[in-house]
């Protein structure tokens, strides 16, 4: 652990940087479609792989099979949670038959906070759970945390380039300020948590390492199913999400053989 006692600060002080990183790339690039399904879907399958070839084995490996996937369930239900919490425990596609229920709904009750609040809040939440990943990987691994770090810079970096081109479909005016505070927000978030995980539950037993590594895989799991490959695909040009999606992959890949 003190080999690494600045390593794995450094890792996350990166991946929270990454985050306000990107809402300057919203403000100087004004991305186009083709750069963000590009942007995102690469985060996905980042996300993805670090999942199938770092998070989940380590946290099998510490943990066992059962404490493992009762975690990985548990951190997928919790963002689960919050995700019906902030939109009033109405959700649906645009697709679904139920949509225009949930539409009916939404209007009489409106989601907690105006849309980009709602993206940015449920994000800066969501980083809690990847900033924790972080620093029990810290504990298990530093290349573990190296690469769980990775993924998450990738990450934040597309979605706040995501909130970056809400925020300035909205408001013209002060959006440089608000795109700054919420992404500043976001690594803020993830920054604190990561030492927490780092430094106090680096020092419990293994077993409950490995149940929180895989909490943090299921909730990043949860993250990527239903807002990255969707956001990603929703903006694809022949099929550029995918290809970026399969590249993320690969790159884990190759990175979980190498460290």
């Amino acid at each position: 652990m003190e080999g690494s006692a600045l390593i794995v600060p450094g890792i996350a002080l990166a991946a929270a940087l990454a985050s306000p990183l990107g809402g300057l790339l919203a403000v100087w690039l004004r991305p186009s479609s083709l750069l963000l399904s590009a942007a995102v879907g690469l985060a996905g399958g980042v996300l993805l792989g670090t999942f199938a070839f770092e998070m989940l084995p380590k946290a099998l490996e510490m943990a066992g099979l059962s404490w493992a996937v009762a975690g990985f369930a548990f951190g997928f239900g919790l963002v689960y949670l919050l995700d019906l919490y902030v939109n009033r425990w109405e959700v649906a596609g645009p697709e679904a038959d139920q949509s225009d229920r949930v539409k009916r709904h939404h209007r009489r009750r409106k989601p907690r906070g105006g849309s980009t609040s709602v993206l940015a809040g449920g994000t800066s939440s969501e980083e809690i759970i990847e900033g924790i990943a972080i620093g029990v990987g810290g504990a298990l691994d530093p290349s573990t945390a190296l690469i769980v770090g990775i993924a998450i810079a990738v990450d934040n970096i597309s979605e706040a380039m995501s909130i970056g081109e809400l925020i300035l479909s909205e408001d013209q005016g002060r959006a440089k300020r608000r795109i700054l505070f919420w992404t500043s927000l976001i690594g803020l978030a993830l920054f604190a948590s990561a030492l927490v995980g780092w430094f106090a539950l680096g020092r419990i037993p293994d077993a409950v390492q490995g149940v929180l590594f895989a909490l943090g895989a299921g909730g990043m799991f949860y993250l990527t199913v239903t807002d990255l490959v969707p956001e990603a695909e929703s903006h694809q040009f022949q099929q550029s999400a995918a290809l970026a999606i399969g590249a993320g992959f690969l790159l884990i890949l190759i990175l979980s053989e190498l460290m």
